[in-house]
């Protein structure tokens, strides 16, 4: 999980992971967009049917992120947070 943050670096990934993962921010950053590069490039790992899942789940996790965000959910600690302590949500 640390190894996100630097994931286009890291040797933990490979090209299929590092793929999903530029799909991902380019689902979620607003200044990002889809590319038919992008696109054409998911086709040599994924079909049709897996885009549409993967796409899905990329914008769930996007959809609980902003819900949780508006109710001020606490994390549960899957991920670190900018100036996270890395303790988990119970201890705050």
């Amino acid at each position: 999980m640390e190894a996100l943050d630097q994931w286009q670096a890291s040797e933990l990934f490979d090209d299929k992971e590092r793929l999903v993962l530029e799909y991902a921010e380019a689902v979620t950053y607003s200044d990002r967009q889809v590319d038919d590069d992008l696109t054409q490039r998911l086709h040599d790992y994924f079909n049709e049917d897996a885009i549409v899942e993967l796409t899905g789940l990329i914008a769930f996790q996007n959809l609980s992120s902003k819900f949780n965000s508006a109710l001020d959910l606490p994390a549960q600690g899957f991920c670190r947070l900018p100036g996270n302590t890395g303790h988990n949500a119970e201890s705050r």
